[in-house]
């Protein structure tokens, strides 16, 4: 059933419909879109998934809960696809299994053009658009584009293939306008449209959207779904999930999959929905959205139909399309006549045909042959592999063995090239354009710069003021110790909050761009483990260095650097701590958990309580506390390594001979090339567990 009402719509240049016209009759159409001409070609990709059950675990016990319940179905390329169905159906479920999200406790098959699907090969062509757009927001629409044309097209591409590639795609999207637009500025349907340019710069052949339409107005709906038709249009396989369209926007969709109670209800063309319903004698009135009203006959509103639809249907087995007789069930669609005449009198038939009409069997085992037109143009080298160009080659060209030759043969004329690669560039230049991309980030972030360095400014004059000039008076002694103390703590809580604070953040940006083949879980850690250390390093040298002096400590240019190296491992370990923290938990846990955790390793440090004074059975913290390794080097880098007798402005100081001070604290025997290890240690050590949890947290998320 198509909706008509007194409006047309007007086109952009893109070929995308903008704002309708009122007072005209004129059915909606997708204009023909304007050709992308520089993305590469690709073959053409039919996803089909059969009995496919997906089961999750419920409370502690044993039970389980089945969410998929034997479904099946087939994804065509050159159409956009609706997957539909009431709240708890199974939507999202069936989306991330398809996608490869979510694999674990799935049963079924998968296979792509009838051949099984390799997970590995078809994460390289396809890609997930997640509902809520991951994006960076302290980046424009043009710096974004151009770090995701860097990572996702190969080496062999040059930089202005790329710029072309860039253009092209911003204009078709209409984005061309807001290049050097933040994208924290943008709109959300404008956002939702850079999510889908930055994915198209590789032209996969698949894309999977979850709820596109989520959050956006009527015409940055429409806007969205055309543009989705427009890129069906250039051979693409288009799958989404949708809660509920509006009439003007379910008539766009080529195809529909509903789902109710996690079996299939529903598989076909749109147009085919309101005839297939009518034959089991539910009758769509005309003023009806045909979308709401399967929405309503999934949640039971016209009785116990959903048996007789899956029945009718074959759980999805059975695909509702133009041209192709409904089967019978026997529980529904008994006229077989009657229903094939439906479909013969329907005013928008689709040409594609089957060969054998009275074998129904074709239905679940060929894939239709029409031909599907991809865009001609520029093509740009290293996009393909060979399961995925073999397989298209199988089902669109089912020929015999001299022809399939010929059409490789052409298949390589025409430039796609077979790569084998997991990613489109090398581990090192990910590396290198991720750390470029993390270095402007902070730069650009207030928090992660311009605050943090107010804060080291601000503390070091605050204590520079409050031990003003008591390093090196004998009589002040306790009260330096507490300065090295307090030293360490600003230090620590400063890399370690801001860290904790900022890092979880960027999880949702990494698991769409990993998940999407953008680069390496390891090329990303490396880049932002590097990414902060010279700011931190900067912040910490204009802090110690303030402090350092100010409080008269020795000025010895050895026991400075000795002072600051300390400092600086102290900051960098609690940065790893603060990593490990944000990659192992969210940012509200963290917040809380982080100091809480830390008091151990304060109480332990050995300025509260001295080694000899801890009971033996708790000990062994002391060797854990990077606290204790970090005031234990200042103490022995201020008060060690033969320092004459401190000032004494007083009758008597006790600890005017340092010795008297190190005794005192039980570092006598310390040694400081050993608290220089021991930092350097665990700071690896940090760094390793943040990246295994990191691996967890990715693998958990899925």
């Amino acid at each position: 059933m198509k909706h008509e009402g007194n409006c047309s719509t007007a086109e952009d240049s893109n070929g995308i419909l903008l704002q309708p016209r009122k007072n005209s009759a004129v059915r909606l159409q997708i204009m023909q879109p304007k050709t992308i001409t520089h993305l590469p070609k690709r073959p053409p990709v039919d996803l089909a998934f059969t009995d496919l059950t997906y089961k999750v675990r419920e409370g502690r016990k044993n039970n389980s809960k089945t969410i998929l319940k034997s479904v099946s179905g087939r994804l065509r390329s050159s159409e956009l696809t609706a997957i539909m169905g009431p709240s708890g159906a199974g939507k999202s479920t069936l989306l991330n299994i398809l996608t490869g999200y979510k694999m674990s406790s799935a049963e079924g098959s998968i296979t792509i053009n009838g051949q099984e699907r390799n997970l590995s090969a078809f994460r390289k062509l396809s890609c997930y658009i997640m509902q809520d757009n991951q994006l960076h927001m302290n980046l424009t629409v043009a710096e974004a584009m151009k770090v995701a044309a860097n990572l996702k097209l190969s080496s062999h591409v040059n930089q202005a293939e790329k710029e072309e590639v860039i253009q092209e795609i911003l204009e078709t999207l209409g984005l061309s306008e807001h290049r050097r637009t933040m994208t924290s500025n943008l709109s959300g349907g404008q956002k939702k449209r850079l999510s889908i340019a930055l994915e198209l710069v590789n032209n996969p052949p698949i894309m999977f959207f979850d709820e596109p339409t989520s959050g956006l107005d009527s015409s940055s709906c429409f806007q969205c779904i055309s543009l989705l038709k427009t890129l069906a249009r250039g051979g693409r396989t288009i799958i989404c999930t949708i809660h509920q369209p509006s009439a003007r926007l379910f008539e766009m969709f080529d195809a529909l999959y509903t789902l109710a109670e996690g079996q299939c209800v529903y598989q076909g063309s749109t147009s085919q929905l309101v005839p297939f319903l009518r034959t089991i004698g539910l009758n769509c009135p005309s003023y009806h959205n045909p979308a709401s009203f399967i929405i309503e006959v999934s949640c039971g509103e016209y009785g116990d139909n959903i048996k007789n639809l899956i029945n009718a249907i074959n759980n999805g087995k059975y695909d509702i399309r133009e041209g192709h007789p409904f089967p019978e069930t026997k529980e529904g669609m008994n006229n077989y006549t009657a229903a094939t005449g439906i479909l013969k009198n329907s005013d928008n038939l689709d040409k594609t045909k089957i060969k054998d009409k009275n074998d129904i069997s074709n239905l679940q085992e060929k894939f239709s042959e029409e031909k599907n037109e991809i865009n001609n143009g520029k093509l740009i080298h290293g996009y393909a592999t060979n399961d995925i160009a073999k397989q298209a080659l199988d089902v669109a060209i089912p020929m015999d063995s001299d022809k399939k030759d010929n059409a490789n043969i052409a298949l390589l004329d025409e430039s796609i090239v077979v790569t084998s690669e997991r990613y489109p560039t090398s581990e090192f230049k990910q590396f290198y354009i991720i750390l470029k991309r993390a270095l402007l980030f902070s730069r650009r972030d207030w928090t992660l710069m311009y605050l943090r360095l107010f804060a080291h400014i601000l503390v070091a004059g605050l204590i520079s003021a409050l031990y003003y000039d008591i390093g090196n008076d004998g009589a002040k002694v306790l009260s330096n110790l507490g300065f090295l103390f307090f030293n360490m703590l600003f230090l620590m809580y400063t890399s370690m909050t801001i860290t904790i604070l900022s890092f979880p953040l960027e999880l949702p940006v990494l698991l769409k761009e990993n998940f999407n083949r953008w680069y390496s879980l390891k090329s990303y850690y490396l880049a932002i483990t590097i990414s902060d250390l010279p700011f931190q390093t900067i912040f910490c040298i204009l802090y110690v260095t303030v402090v350092y002096f100010l409080t008269s400590q020795p000025a010895d240019l050895t026991r400075f650097s000795m002072f600051l190296g300390t400092c600086l491992l102290i900051s960098f370990v609690a940065q790893s701590v603060g990593l490990v923290v944000g990659a192992a938990m969210n940012v509200q846990n963290g917040v809380f958990l982080a100091p809480v955790m830390s008091v151990p390793f304060l109480l332990f440090s050995g300025f509260f309580v001295s080694f000899d004074a801890i009971p033996v059975y708790l000990r062994w913290i002391t060797y854990l506390s990077y606290i204790r390794y970090g005031f234990e080097g200042t103490a022995l880098t201020i008060y060690g390594f033969g320092r004459e007798k401190l000032k004494c402005f007083q009758v008597y100081c006790h600890f005017k001979d340092p010795e008297t001070t190190l005794e005192e604290l039980d570092m006598l025997d310390a040694d400081f090339t050993l608290d220089i290890l021991a930092l350097l240690l665990i700071f690896v050590v940090l760094r390793i567990a943040a990246y295994l949890f990191l691996r967890w947290k990715i693998k958990t998320a899925r």
